[in-house]
């Protein structure tokens, strides 16, 4: 199946907002194996988007319209999607009175611009919108089929994933019974993991299993892709092939699926009835910001402590002046662990190296974790500029504190550490 993307507006065509949109849906698609062969970006002009879309109705099966949605004056993605179908607008009534629902539950009147949002070339398939006001709409122009979604990307994605991948596998004639494994792993680079996983796609006879990657550093996606009849074939064919993920990648992966780092420490945190506090400088809180919000994070965060200037650190700790920066880690994490009456402390220090940001400027991360038995020690150096060794210090200390509850080696080395 031959699929394309447009992707409509003025901001996006002109770099004004990143088109983060079709990175996403292209990969998700590729996910499902459904592979698209073009993309488009047209700006909000009737005319180039009706040659837009007559373009890709007359080389593709499936075409994906991202935008144009919206109640406003440069939203046309109806409006032209009915010009090139040679058909009228109309107004659906069931999606106004969605509409007029939505706002209602807000407590807020309708403005009588998003009646817009509900005139729908005739003939459209409706693509439900649980969460929002935008009606997606699938449409044949052509001799393609036409899927329209909204540019919000939590919209976007919801449709996508319910509305329009199951009519795209089910046009395709390809099994529809699909499943994707993924594994997030931390401490190896991408071709450490392509070399350890060679061949493991191969462990089933007769296929079905496709093996990819996501680098979006600090971590490494792993993804399996696997069909079959039904999903009980797909995980006859799934268990020996992550098993052997598991086996080859060990102590590095952090977590499965939609598990995230973050919530894997959360998790094993209050399955022991386990509190947390966290101190850090140069990261800025950004630890803490990762698990503060997360659903239960109420009742196992503590505190979080953030304070750049060591001296100012170590006066909110109660700690001596003359303490050196060297020996500062472990007797914060230790005097966190008694100010705050948590279970665990991390503490998360950094010494950046002075200089212009650049791609050998580094920094010297220290990495104590406090609990009843005592103080756990982790040092290390990373080099990259100032956004790297942020970026790369959160992660390691929250992957130390992960594999600390785990009962993991915490001083494992890593792919992005110099000695």
């Amino acid at each position: 199946m031959r699929i394309e993307i447009v992707c409509t507006g003025d901001e996006v065509l002109t770099g004004k907002i990143v088109n983060s949109n079709f990175s996403w849906m292209s990969q998700k698609l590729e996910d499902f194996g459904l592979s698209v062969i073009w993309g488009t970006t047209v700006g909000d002009d009737r005319d180039h988007l009706l040659e837009a879309f007559r373009l890709a109705a007359g080389r593709a099966d499936a075409v994906i319209v991202n935008g144009g949605l919206g109640p406003t004056v440069d939203d046309l993605s109806q409006e032209v999607a009915a010009r090139a179908a040679g058909v009228e607008l109309a107004l659906d009534e069931e999606w106004l009175a969605r509409m007029e629902e939505f706002f209602r539950r807000r407590s807020r009147i309708m403005p009588p611009n998003n009646r817009k949002q509900a005139m729908l070339p005739v003939g459209s398939e409706i693509l439900d919108n649980p969460i929002g006001t935008a009606c997606g709409f699938a449409l044949d122009i052509g001799k393609a089929r036409f899927f329209f979604t909204p540019g919000v990307p939590r919209e976007l994605r919801r449709m996508l994933e319910e509305q329009i991948v199951p009519r795209l596998l089910a046009r395709s004639g390809r099994q529809t019974a699909i499943h994707l494994k993924r594994f997030h792993s931390y401490g190896i680079g991408e071709s450490r993991v392509d070399a350890l996983l060679a061949g493991v796609d191969e462990l089933v006879p007769d296929g079905g299993v496709k093996l990819g990657f996501r680098a979006h550093y600090p971590q490494i996606e792993t993804k399996l892709t696997v069909r079959g009849p039904d999903m009980a074939a797909i995980d006859a064919k799934l268990a020996p092939v992550v098993a052997e993920v598991r086996r080859r990648l060990g102590n590095f992966i952090v977590a499965e699926d939609d598990q995230t780092l973050e919530g894997v420490v959360l998790a094993a945190l209050a399955g022991r009835g386990g509190s947390l506090a966290v101190v850090e400088n140069f990261t800025g809180g950004q630890v803490a910001g990762r698990i503060a919000h997360l659903p239960g994070a109420e009742t196992v965060f503590r505190q979080g402590l953030v304070a750049r200037d060591p001296v100012r650190l170590r006066v909110a700790l109660g700690l001596a002046a003359d303490v050196p920066d060297d020996d500062l880690a472990p007797l914060a994490a230790a005097a966190l662990r008694a100010a705050s009456g948590a279970t665990h402390v991390l503490a998360l220090l950094v010494d950046l190296d002075e200089g212009a940001d650049r791609i050998d400027l580094g920094g010297t991360i220290a990495i104590a974790i406090a609990d009843q038995g005592g103080v756990t020690l982790r040092r290390a150096r990373i080099l990259g500029g100032r956004d790297w060794v942020r970026l790369g210090a959160a992660e390691m200390g929250l992957d130390c504190l992960r594999r600390h509850l785990q009962g993991l080696p915490v001083d494992e080395r890593i792919d992005f550490e110099k000695a």
